[in-house]
């Protein structure tokens, strides 16, 4: 089966390519990934014709028809999907697949099971060969994936992120970063037991007060799901431009949620070394783009600076997430990287501009059963020195779940009111 698999892939790849050759020659524009899909599986059909045909005419019995079913499968796996691993990316209930090897694959459920499955290839050489060629049919830009180029950073078609090595590993690794909610609402989350009602209503008045928000949290805690589902209260109308390392937000991609998304991703350099474009370079771009509100997917370095100028001169309502063991520990990561950053702000200048462009501070974390909660709300008051001061609205309680502590202060209060908050609901909660 696995002769024939591979032969029938050669075929219609090789007549893919003989198409898409003679579209160029004659001026023709290329074939979009769903007409070249749509092709292949016809040239495909006919290539297992001709097999059948020939199987008769030299006297062997055709395949029965799950045998074919498997061929197709795993034909159109090979050039459309991603081989061994569509199996596990077809499972929605797999949040994220790390291969360390061809033969040493560990998944992640949505409920925080780990579980090693079956090989996703042969051999390390047809997993290199496999990213190889997923990168040249599905990769936006310059996407080589070899010696010279042995690190790999690309998006697939249902929107989750491939990391792939070479060369700097002893073997081929590929991890694969999956969202099971690329369209999130606050009502979706609080359904899901992120948070409760009452919660869910202070996090709408957030929004619609134009508050400038970080989300702080460990790696997969959920902060871009919560971003989406804050994002989602955001008028429909009014304009976003987000800024990331890499497209995952996709906020330009729901145009029933918002109509008027600019998206900007980072750019490396490319093999001369030329062209890099970084975040920092963006969210100076971004402001010049008339923004009503600019959304960063993770603030990790020097564009800390940019982004907290973008939320302190009028751009209320901004967002970014970042990295944090715990809301107060958000302070010192961004004041760390303000220190780090072109600029060299001192600690003191640092903690000015933080308390003055940010509002709030949410800190997402994993509950003790394993479910992404909001663990930690705090609404910044002002600076001491070197230090941002806070107060915690929200702190982690049994779980690690969010439950009330200190009361905000009362022009906040007065502030949410105004954009609909049920204040004497929130206060009995």
């Amino acid at each position: 089966m696995k002769e024939l698999v591979n032969q029938l892939r050669t075929e219609v790849a090789d007549q893919l390519a003989v198409r898409s050759q003679t579209d160029e020659e004659n001026g023709r524009p290329p074939m979009t990934p769903q007409d070249r899909k749509a092709y292949g599986r016809v040239l495909l059909a006919d290539a297992l014709d001709a097999h059948t045909r020939q199987a008769i005419d030299t006297g062997r019995p055709p395949l029965d028809a799950a045998t074919e079913a498997r061929i197709v499968q795993a034909v159109e796996n090979a050039l459309f999907g991603l081989g061994g691993f569509q199996r596990l990316l077809d499972d929605h209930e797999i949040e994220n697949i790390n291969a360390n090897a061809f033969d040493d694959v560990h998944v992640t459920y949505a409920d925080g099971r780990q579980e090693q499955v079956d090989p996703v290839a042969e051999s390390d050489e047809e997993l290199a060969e496999l990213i190889r060629t997923a990168a040249a049919l599905m990769g936006v830009g310059e996407r080589r994936f070899d010696p010279g180029s042995p690190i790999l950073s690309m998006e697939l078609p249902d929107g989750s992120r491939l990391f792939a090595v070479m060369s700097v590993s002893r073997q081929p690794a590929v991890s694969i970063r999956r969202h099971r909610h690329p369209r999130a609402t606050l009502a979706e989350l609080r359904k899901n037991g992120s948070f409760d009602g009452h919660l869910e209503g202070f996090l709408r008045a957030l929004v619609r007060a134009r508050k400038n928000i970080v989300i702080a949290g460990a790696t997969g805690s959920g902060k871009t799901t919560l971003l989406r589902g804050l994002a989602s209260e955001i008028p429909r109308d009014e304009r976003l431009v987000t800024i990331e390392e890499h497209f995952e937000l996709g906020l330009d991609r729901d145009r029933d949620t918002h109509s008027n998304v600019l998206a900007l991703q980072a750019r490396h350099a490319n093999v001369e070394g030329q062209g890099r474009v970084t975040l920092a370079d963006l969210v100076r771009t971004a402001l010049g783009m008339s923004p009503g509100r600019v959304i960063v997917g993770e603030v990790r370095g020097d564009e800390v600076i940019p982004m907290l100028n973008a939320m302190s001169q009028g751009n209320d309502g901004s967002m970014c997430t970042l990295h944090a063991s715990s809301s107060r520990g958000a302070f010192s990561k961004l004041a760390s990287y303000a220190v780090q950053s072109a600029e060299r702000l001192p600690m003191e200048a640092s903690a000015v501009l933080v308390s003055e462009a940010v509002h709030f501070v949410i800190h997402t974390a994993f509950a003790t059963d394993g479910t992404r909660v909001l663990s930690s709300i705090r609404e910044v008051v002002g600076c001491e020195g070197i230090n941002v001061t806070s107060n915690e609205i929200y702190r982690p309680g049994a779980g690690r779940r969010a439950v009330r502590a200190h009361p905000l202060r009362t022009e906040t209060v007065d502030e949410l009111e105004a954009v609909g908050l049920d204040v004497e609901g929130w206060f009995a909660s």
